[in-house]
Formats: C-alpha cells, structure tokens, sequence
C-alpha cells in the first residue's frame, strides 16, 4: 500500500467525522480511537504504516478521528462518552458497514464497550487492547483528585513541545531515537489542541463502564502488554474477568503504542481471531426499527409490533429516563436535571456522569438509538421513535384528538413533578377536543355519542363539575333516567370532597 488512503467524512449532528477505509480481508474491522490521533498524518511514522498495511491485508480496515481531534471537525468541543457512541455509529453508517469487529485501543476501550452494550446487533467481535473500564482508581480521595489533575495538566502544558513526555511514557522502546521523538511531538500538535487535550484528560477521569461489562455478549479479546507504563496490565486483567467469556492475552512488552515494540507478538492473534475464531452470530435484523413509546394510560415501548418486555430494560432508572425525555418531547434536558432525577440522594458527581452514560445507554439499546447527547443535555429524537403523547397534541381534528387519548399520562409517575406540565397538556387538548365533539353531538341529535364522551370526561377529571353536569344531561337527553341518576350520585360524591353543592337530579 504507497499511497495514503482518502480521508473521508460522516455528517453526525452538526461534525464532520474523519475517517479512512482501506484493505479487502474477509473481515471488517471499525477502530476506535485513542485519546488523541492523525488518522492521516499517522502513515508518515514507518512502524504505524507496517501495523495498518498488516491490518489491512487481513480485513476492510476502517478508522476516525474523535470529534476536536486529528482532521475531524476541530472548531467543536471534545465530545463526551455519550457523543462518541452516535459519532461511531455514523461513520459506521457512512462506510455502509452494518456489523464489524470493533477494535478499541486504550481511552478508546470504554466507548467500544458502551457501543457494544447499547448496538450489540452491529457488534461481531471486541478487540481490547491497552484499555480499561474504569481509568481512576475506585477509591479515589479528593487528594489523590487533585495531583492526578496536576500531573494532566503538566502532561497537556508540554504537549507537542520538546518537553512532552509523550514518548517515554507511551512508547519506551523508541524514545532513544531521536528522529521519532522529533516527529511524535509534530504528530502531537496535529493530533489535538493543547484545550482539546485538557478537556480529553478530564473526560477521562468520569469515564466507567463496569456495570457494563457483565451484560456484554459478543467474542471478546482483551490485549496487554505486561509492561504497558500508561494503563497497567492489572486493568487489562480486570476487563477480561468482568467479561463473560472473554480472552485474555498477555504480551511481553513495556510499549502502550500498538505499534511500538514486538508487533507480530499480538498481529498474528487478533488477525485469527477476527478471521477464523469467532463464532457465528445470527443475521442483523432491519436496521430501520419502528420505535413506538406509550405513556398515555400506561408505559410501553413496542418495537417492530412486539412490546419490549421489562427484563429488557436493565434497569427501572432506564425506564424512568426513557419517560423523563419522552415528557421534554424533543427538547433538550440538562444532565444535572436527569442525574437529580434518578439519582436524588447521591452527590458524587464524577461517579453519577458516568453511571448516567450507562443508563443512556439502556435506553439506546432499547429504542435501537433515539437519543440524542451532547456534554450539556440529552433529548429524545422524535424522528427516531413516534410517542402517543406527540401523536395526541399534533392531531389534526376533534376526532383524532379524542382518538388518541387513551388514558392519563404516566399514571404510576402521577406524582412526580417532572410530569405534571404533559399530563396537564395532554388532558386540556383531550377535554377541550371532547367538549367540541359533545356540542357537535348534542347538535346533530345525537345524545348517546355525546354521553359516550361525556362518561370518558368524567373519568379524565372527576372534580371538573362541567363534566358531571353534560354526563347527566346527555344520559337524560338519551332516554337513560337509571344511568343518569346514578351519574348524578357520583357528580355529588365527587364534589362533596370539595364542599360543593350540587343541584338535585330533579333540577338537572
């Protein structure tokens, strides 16, 4: 391979992501970045071409730059775990690759593990390599805090420049040669901003999946070099035990750059394990889903005809989120807001950012997507999944209106404040549609149709008096004296609890 292969672009959500397609193997190999790179400068090094030409003599080999880095869209933000997933998702989309070994190398490995967890179905094969699941350690204290941030701060301060330690700590075994380091530190100014490499260093600190890994079920190989000085081989060894059925392989070397060191020491295994050792996996369904959410008398998420059953879920918080962004309809909510929300007795903020990405991604797999993230809110992406909520306050006429209404808005969450606006919402344009209907019945001489609404105003709101009063006039106007007696009793019962007095049934 002499010539660099085209960067091309995905369009996902207002970035261009770069990308690079190469190679004609059997398999299909999408790789996740790490924390930074040069998808196209990366050719230049002698080594890092020897590793992709390699990939690609054994697989259709496809890899990008993060969203704020290397030649994808740098005028944006760094993006957060959530975003990544989408920005996956649509290079994938772009390349016209349905299903494919994921390859996620060191900060890269958490985001392969939440896209495999959220799309299992576009998932062959996991290949972890240098990564882990949890980067801080778990009892991390406020001042082991506060010199990690100092020590990632000296790290993005001599970024690119003669003093990086980039080379020493990551690839050790080059750092004697002179030219290579002259170069890294070049590749490093065009990998990413020295901002984008601050704001990278903190995102990774919140990063952590491993509620995740149990759940996974796709052919998994976890990769680590027993001397990597970046992500020790302790953390490698702890993916693969959290992971059902994953492989573990170990690798004499003290590199955590791929290609540095003893390449065909772990090539020759990957290749045959993306290539002859994974196991088959049924056909991709439609990737088209026909996503409908129910809110309206009960909660309920049915896909392609069939209601997804609660065990699905994982969770009752991704229940709870998924209704929460269905009440915003389309708009956005902040993170603050839906962390407050599921999680009101916990102020760990570091810890509930990255237990919010696991239940984001819950909801994901649910929906097959639907969910749109950014660093500040999350939103429901209407286009995606159609809810009877929307359908009840778009209807075009009286009809459709009443049609849709089939019940209270998430009744079990009645009292709960993030509901009230849709509920209240919901029932005005049902009572309001009704109310029409019911004069347009009592006119055309139609007592019993406007009865038959009048009964389903009632149960809407059983202290609107008006309701009360048309139930018994249209049941008098009906010819139905028992009924409307008995509608009279529960008016009075009703309005009692107010200490309203009503008129006698004689005076109706």
């Amino acid at each position: 391979m002499s010539d660099v292969p085209p960067v091309k672009f995905a369009e996902s959500h207002g970035a261009r992501i770069a990308y690079q397609d190469f190679g004609y193997g059997p398999a299909t190999v999408v790789a996740i970045p790490p924390m930074a790179q040069n998808i196209e400068m990366a050719w230049e090094w002698p080594d890092i071409r020897t590793m992709l030409e390699r990939f690609g003599s054994f697989s259709r080999y496809i890899a990008f730059d993060k969203r704020g880095t290397g030649c994808s869209d740098r005028r944006t933000r760094v993006n957060t775990i959530d975003e990544r997933v989408d920005d996956l998702r649509a290079v994938m989309d772009a390349a016209g690759v349905d299903r494919a070994h994921l390859f996620g190398t060191s900060e890269g490995g958490p985001m392969t593990i939440l896209f495999a967890a959220t799309y299992p179905d576009r998932v062959e094969s996991l290949t972890l390599n240098g990564t882990f699941a949890m980067l801080p350690p778990e009892d991390l204290t406020e001042d082991d805090l506060v010199e990690i941030r100092e020590r990632q701060e000296e790290f993005a301060r001599t970024w690119g420049t003669p003093e990086s330690a980039v080379v020493d700590r990551f690839a050790p075994s080059l750092a004697s040669n002179p030219e290579f380091r002259a170069w890294h530190q070049r590749y490093e100014r065009n990998c990413a901003s020295t901002e984008s490499l601050r704001e990278l260093l903190e995102l990774s600190l919140h990063m952590d999946v491993r509620e995740l890994l149990p759940t996974l079920d796709v052919p998994t190989l976890v990769v680590h070099a027993t001397g990597d000085q970046a992500i020790p081989v302790e953390r490698g060894r702890a993916l693969a035990a959290g992971i059902p059925g994953a492989r573990l392989l170990e690798y004499d070397g003290n590199d955590h750059f791929s290609y540095a060191g003893d390449l065909d020491a772990w090539v020759d295994q990957f290749e045959r394990f993306v290539t002859g050792n994974v196991k088959p996996r049924a056909p991709m369904p439609p990737v088209d889903h026909r996503v409908e959410i129910r809110t309206l008398g009960r909660f309920a998420v049915v896909v392609d005809g069939d209601e997804v059953e609660s065990s699905a879920w994982g969770s009752r918080r991704s229940r709870q989120l998924c209704k929460r962004l269905v009440a915003a309809r389309g708009w956005p909510v902040t993170r603050d807001e839906l962390i407050d929300q599921l999680w009101p007795d916990e102020t760990d903020l570091r810890k509930l950012g990255a237990r919010l990405s696991v239940e984001l991604s819950r909801v994901r797999r649910v929906l097959g997507g639907g969910v749109v993230a950014d660093r500040q809110s999350v939103r429901l992406d209407l286009d995606a999944a159609s809810t009877d909520l929307e359908t009840l306050l778009t209807a075009e006429d009286d009809k459709a209106t009443v049609e849709a209404y089939t019940g209270e808005f998430l009744p079990e969450d009645r009292y709960d404040d993030w509901t009230e606006a849709a509920r209240t919402e919901a029932r005005t344009h049902f009572t309001r549609a009704a109310r029409r209907l019911i004069d347009r019945h009592r006119a055309d001489g139609d007592p019993e149709a406007a009865a038959t609404l009048a009964h389903r105003l009632v149960e809407a709101d059983r202290y609107e008096e008006d309701h009360h009063r048309l139930l018994v006039e249209s049941l008098l106007a009906a010819s139905h004296t028992g009924e409307a007696r008995r509608a009279h009793e529960q008016w009075a019962t009703a309005m009692a609890e107010l200490d309203i007095e009503v008129p006698a049934f004689e005076d109706v």
